[in-house]
């Protein structure tokens, strides 16, 4: 038997309306924040550097493809890995269908990972992915961006979510299965960070505009948007293991 509130249709209704105030004063919050992100100033960017795409060596400037603006996922993929981060790549499912989308409203879109080009390609393959996937490999892009690390950066007190963090102690709950799950070691799975940054041309000048990280990307994660609204929402508690699989790994 539940032990969740049960009420007649006219309280539901009467909580429903109460909530849905609530929920535009929350949407018009985010058209808020939305023009404050665009509003940023932008970063001029001077480096020169490579990535290696399915097309061959391409620029900062060469991955826009003839669009205005880009929009780039750092994915959790280092040199060391055999596989994706789970997270990111359960974030990464939904690409397919909205990178179609972006390209078409000026919008270029990348995945961007240091691990070297086969392993991202290989990895996509079994994922059964198409979106456009470049590796950052021998380039400081990912350190530039906060979302890698060295070593010697990492022992020292890495920088992330633009600040100095403690690291995760290897007996976080579920931390063997998350980094185990990519071949890399507890210390080595953590050089490596998920963020989103976007950037835009102008007269063939790359600029740097935005950049979030960790529950910044929150927003990005579709299952997180369609469990928030299921009964029992993101339902995390599964015994300290991690509740999410990559989408081969289900047991059904």
């Amino acid at each position: 038997m539940t032990t969740h509130t049960i009420g007649t249709r006219e309280e539901w209704l009467k909580a429903r309306l109460e909530l849905l105030e609530d929920e535009k004063a929350h949407t018009r919050r985010g058209d808020d924040l939305a023009r404050r992100r665009r509003e940023l100033p932008w970063v001029r960017v001077d480096e020169d550097y490579r990535f290696a795409t399915d097309d061959g060596e391409a620029s900062l400037a060469d991955l826009f493809g003839g669009r205005s603006q880009m929009l780039v996922y750092h994915f959790m993929f280092g040199p060391d890995y055999t596989a994706g981060c789970p997270a990111c790549s359960a974030i990464a499912d939904g690409f397919n269908g909205f990178a179609a989308h972006l390209m078409h409203h000026d919008v270029a879109f990348w995945a961007m990972s240091r691990g070297q080009l086969p392993k991202l390609q290989a990895y996509k393959k079994r994922m059964g992915w198409t979106f456009p996937w470049a590796s950052s490999f021998g380039s400081d892009f990912n350190f530039d961006y906060a979302v890698g690390m060295t070593k010697e950066q990492q022992e020292s007190g890495p920088r992330y979510n633009f600040r100095t963090e403690p690291g995760r102690p290897a007996d976080t709950p579920g931390s063997d299965e998350e980094a185990l799950g990519t071949g890399a070691d507890w210390a080595t799975y953590q050089r490596e960070r998920p963020g989103v940054s976007a950037f835009a041309l102008e007269d063939g000048v790359a600029y740097h505009t935005y950049s979030a990280y960790a529950r910044g990307l929150d927003g990005l994660w579709g299952m997180y948007q369609w469990l928030d609204r299921a009964p029992l929402g993101r339902n995390e508690k599964h015994g300290g293991d991690i509740w999410w699989r990559r989408n081969d790994e289900y047991d059904d």
